[in-house]
Order: structure tokens, then C-alpha cells, then sequence
């Protein structure tokens, strides 16, 4: 059974120092990929714009400056209060995000009780699948016999 958990939230697009822009967001975290969490930026286009990266660097962020390339986080304060800082960097650009701290860590531990850190893998069912790749199958039952009996008649 897959677990979703999200929450919609407005996120800060800063432009400058003393300039940014409120932009809706989603942040979305399943069972079924419990390895990462994925936020989807809601930004006016036809689609929004999508990123997903690792839970575990988003919880490591909400502590300390984590990350290095393409995602980077970190807390600190602004005017508004505790934040938690979001540095992407895609091939169009980068931008700089502001996300409420004590909202981000009430969903990611939300997100910690539906799947608890240790326990991802056995979400992803790998140990069946590969019982069910790897075991034998009712047509293994002929390749497993002999094909060639021994000949046990004594005659040489």
C-alpha cells in the first residue's frame, strides 16, 4: 500500500537581498519512492516545475549546510523567521528558495513516521522481486532434470 504525504506551502523565490516573490508550492513525499521527497514549483506555466532529490538531504538541511551541485540546503533566519534554504541549480539557471522552517519539518516528520529512516528499502519490495526473479519456476522443473539419464543397464 503506498503512502502519500503532502503539503502545499507558499515558498519565497529570493531575487535579491531585499527582494523575492511568493511562490505556491507543493512538497510530496511516497512509499513507493522513499528515498526521495519531490517539490513542484507552481509558477504560472502550463506545468509546474519539478524537482525531486534526497529526503535525507532535506532532513540533514534542516541541522546544518548539506549538499554540493545541483541541490543545496541550509537553515538560517530572515525577517520572516526561521527558513530553510533551498540553492538549485539546472541547466536554465538557478534559483534560491525560502521555505518556512517549522513547516518543512513538521511534513518531513511526517514524512520520518510513514517511513521510518532504515526502513526505505523494504518498501521497495526488492526482497520479493528477487525471490520472484530468482527462484525457480515450474518450466526450471525440466532444466534441472538430466536430459541425458545416466545408463545404469551395466552394458559396455
Amino acid at each position: 500500500m503506498q503512502t502519500v504525504v503532502e503539503r502545499e506551502l507558499e515558498l519565497r523565490l529570493v531575487l535579491s537581498p531585499e527582494r523575492s516573490i511568493p511562490v505556491p508550492s507543493r512538497l510530496t513525499y511516497r512509499s513507493t519512492d522513499p528515498y526521495a521527497v519531490h517539490i513542484s514549483f507552481h509558477i504560472g506555466s502550463a506545468a509546474p516545475v519539478s524537482w525531486s532529490f534526497a529526503r535525507e538531504l532535506l532532513v540533514e538541511g534542516v541541522f546544518r549546510p548539506c549538499g554540493h551541485g545541483d541541490v543545496r540546503v541550509w537553515p538560517t533566519k530572515s525577517g520572516a523567521g526561521s527558513v530553510i534554504c533551498l540553492a538549485l541549480t539546472a541547466s536554465d539557471g538557478d534559483a534560491l528558495i525560502e521555505a518556512p522552517a517549522a513547516a518543512v519539518s513538521t511534513w518531513l516528520e511526517r514524512t520520518l513516521r510513514a517511513v521510518p529512516p532504515g526502513t526505505e528499502t523494504a518498501q521497495l519490495g526488492l526482497d520479493e522481486g528477487l525471490r520472484e526473479l530468482l527462484g525457480p519456476a515450474a518450466r526450471d522443473e525440466l532444466w534441472l532434470s538430466d536430459p541425458w539419464p545416466s545408463d545404469d543397464s551395466g552394458d559396455t
